[in-house]
């Protein structure tokens, strides 16, 4: 019987450092011979994803409501490969999921109770690696798309600090202010031990008990 992978989640804000850190730890975990594969969220490469895209690079508005769906769906269309990853025992690093997509719909006064609605039934982490730091305004690349305005990405904190407190996950936060190799060495310490961890059967979000 083959062992299932493990699904390692990176969260944070805009330009915390997930994806440098998420696409390390997969090429060090393959070094390791650790069979894994990175997914990123959104997906822009398929339909979906690309009008995700044309929103947040500002050249589409559309409505927060139908935006966090929209988001919601290009998570459930790759579910299919996801499964096919985990139950062959790949394990999936990936860059962003649920969690980003209740608190920044949150950020924008949407319910909790709303925003989670819609993520019910998809995959629960085996570990959140959290890319904690309080500002990202001064890092390469910020204000290029919409989400990238420093009021909006504390109340993004905020809200991902709130669940946090409300799921009961191996959640970490890793100081993301430290250098590129410190923070990359943070991670190796949260994952490496748990790579061998029995996690048991893959779990699935069931948010009946969250309130903000």
């Amino acid at each position: 019987m083959t062992t299932r992978g493990k699904f390692i989640l990176f969260e944070g804000l805009d330009r915390s450092g997930k994806t440098t850190q998420s696409t390390r730890l997969v090429e060090h975990l393959n070094k390791l011979g650790e069979h894994t594969v990175l997914m990123k969220f959104p997906n822009r490469e398929t339909p979906i994803g690309g009008m995700i895209n044309s929103y947040l690079t500002n050249e589409t508005n559309v409505n927060d409501r139908k935006i966090h769906l929209m988001f919601t769906m290009n998570r459930w269309e790759e579910m299919t490969a996801f499964h096919q990853y985990i139950h062959a025992g790949v394990n999936v690093v990936m860059d962003r999921f649920s969690y980003s997509g209740i608190a920044y719909s949150a950020a924008k006064n949407l319910t909790f109770e709303w925003c989670i609605q819609t993520e019910q039934g998809l995959p629960k982490p085996d570990i959140v690696l959290f890319m904690d730091t309080p500002n990202t305004s001064l890092r390469p690349g910020w204000g290029e798309e919409r989400y990238e305005q420093s009021e909006f990405q504390q109340k993004v904190r905020a809200m991902f600090k709130c669940i946090e407190d409300m799921e009961p996950i191996r959640w970490f936060n890793v100081d993301a202010d430290e250098s590129v190799e410190n923070v990359e060495e943070q991670v190796r310490d949260i994952v490496t031990p748990r790579l061998t961890m029995e996690m048991g059967p893959l779990n699935y979000n069931d948010f009946s008990n969250m309130h903000a």
